[in-house]
């Protein structure tokens, strides 16, 4: 066998076992509970407390002791002060697209986020994929969230799709 062969055949071959091992370890990492995205332990945004993403420079985790539920999962919150805020109004707190990523459902795609790749805009808290596409979407807040909220509606009740490479 031509050793050049060889060399690029064992290369294309880790290539796409890396890849299969990538996309396992993705989807034992996601799941969906009522609209939610949901980490693998079924905690919406990473078990972070979304009220904190409103009060705080930085999220807080929640505590598995102060929870609360809504729209088929169960939320986590860093004080019973925040579990309240919550509950009283909780659309208020919740995360934009049900916690999926703002710039993928401006170009007409629903994918999973990074619970630290956030903007609070106007009050609304937007969730991203990735820190490298939160800062393409702010380049264009008010242009990405207006196509995002074009393409929600079709793409609320299907299921996230595996990231593309143009993340």
């Amino acid at each position: 066998m031509n050793p050049i062969f060889a060399v690029k055949l064992v290369t294309r071959l880790s290539l796409g076992l890396l890849n299969l091992a990538l996309v396992f370890a993705f989807l034992s990492g996601v799941a969906m509970a009522g609209d939610q995205y949901v980490d693998r332990e079924g905690r919406p945004v990473g078990g972070y407390d979304v009220v904190s993403y409103h009060t705080e420079e930085m999220p807080l985790e929640g505590l598995d002791s102060i929870t609360a539920e809504y729209n088929g999962v169960t939320w986590y919150f860093a004080t019973e002060a925040n579990r309240d805020l919550f509950v009283a109004s909780p659309e208020v707190y919740a995360p934009a697209y049900d916690g999926h990523c703002a710039y993928a459902l401006a170009h007409d795609r629903k994918v999973r986020t990074d619970p630290l790749a956030y903007q609070v805009v106007d009050g609304v808290l937007y969730m991203n994929f990735s820190a490298n596409i939160q800062r393409r979407w702010e380049e264009d807040i008010p242009g990405f969230t207006e196509r995002s909220e074009a393409h929600w509606p079709d793409h609320e009740p299907q299921p996230a799709a595996r990231p593309s490479r143009w993340f």
